[in-house]
């Protein structure tokens, strides 16, 4: 007896189904783990994993901070770059933080739960930790000498012209010292929690300031990669710390500087990319040849 054909076509779909389910569910993934275990693609396929006397201490393809339980830089080790990923370098939650070149001012709170600092302030604040830190100037253009950004609002007789009236340190209140005493004769003002300087017309003007055109501190020592999650940092980075790593260790500097140029991968292909420090396996390198003291 022949089927009807609703049936068949319900059978060869089912027969499909099946067959894919095998192929695509289980026969690829199986044979892809197989792949993955093949001498010298094993280490790879299980995530970078570095062990020490048998103890897993990383990755090297993911970042992770160096810090102790305060969060505060260990002097002996060199520093990563900045993540935004959960707390910081969690694979979990990769991602940047959203904000762009023209975030400079920030959220000012009474609660600091509804506080938010600007992208510049960030930027700011961390370029004068790490310059504090490494010994260095860590001034930038933009940022005033207490870490946030230099931003003023400036407000005008009659909004976008006329005299000035008003300025305002949008990112400092009390009880900051504004970082200019006046603007073009106007006292300038600390920032009042919850107010926006934006919506009352205030006219956003960064002041550059004094500090040189090339920071001492470089770009990757204060802002965050896309992924949150990048294990190296910039030779020049690197050579900032080189120092304050040396001097920690009781070592020669030019020695740690050999440890940093053989944990240096350089340009994808030759051409790609920049060349880059590998910070876990610097730090590990260092405990193997300067063992803390």
């Amino acid at each position: 007896m022949r089927l009807p054909s609703w049936i068949t076509q319900h059978l060869a779909a089912l027969r499909a189904v099946l067959v894919f389910t095998v192929l695509l569910g289980l026969a690829y993934p199986l044979a892809m783990v197989a792949v993955g275990h093949i001498p010298g693609l094993d280490g790879k396929a299980n995530g970078s994993l570095i062990s020490v006397d048998g103890r897993t201490v990383g990755s090297s393809l993911i970042g992770q901070s160096f810090t102790d339980a305060d969060g505060n830089p260990i002097a002996r080790y060199f520093q990563s770059r900045p993540s935004m990923a959960g707390d910081g370098y969690d694979p979990t939650a990769t991602s940047a933080s959203n904000l762009g070149p023209e975030s400079v001012v920030d959220t000012i709170a009474t609660d600091p739960e509804e506080s938010s600092q600007s992208l510049l302030t960030q930027v700011c604040e961390r370029s004068k930790a790490v310059g504090e830190l490494d010994g260095v100037d860590g001034s930038r253009p933009f940022c005033t000498p207490d870490g946030v950004g230099a931003v003023l609002a400036v407000f005008r007789a009659d909004g976008l012209t006329g005299a000035i009236t008003r300025v305002v340190s949008v990112n400092q209140a009390a009880p900051a010292t504004p970082f200019l005493a006046d603007y073009q004769g106007v006292r300038v003002q600390l920032a009042e929690p919850g107010q926006d300087y934006v919506a009352e017309g205030g006219i956003i003007t960064p002041i550059r300031g004094d500090a040189p055109a090339e920071p001492a501190v470089p770009a990757d020592a204060v802002t965050a990669s896309g992924s949150g999650l990048d294990p190296q940092i910039s030779p020049g980075y690197a050579e900032l710390q080189v120092n304050r790593v040396a001097r920690e260790r009781g070592a020669d500097p030019a020695a740690v500087r050999r440890l940093i140029e053989a944990n240096t991968t350089g340009r994808a292909l030759g051409f790609m990319g920049e060349p880059a420090v590998n910070v876990l396996e610097l730090n590990l390198a260092l405990d193997r040849e300067f063992p803390a003291r």
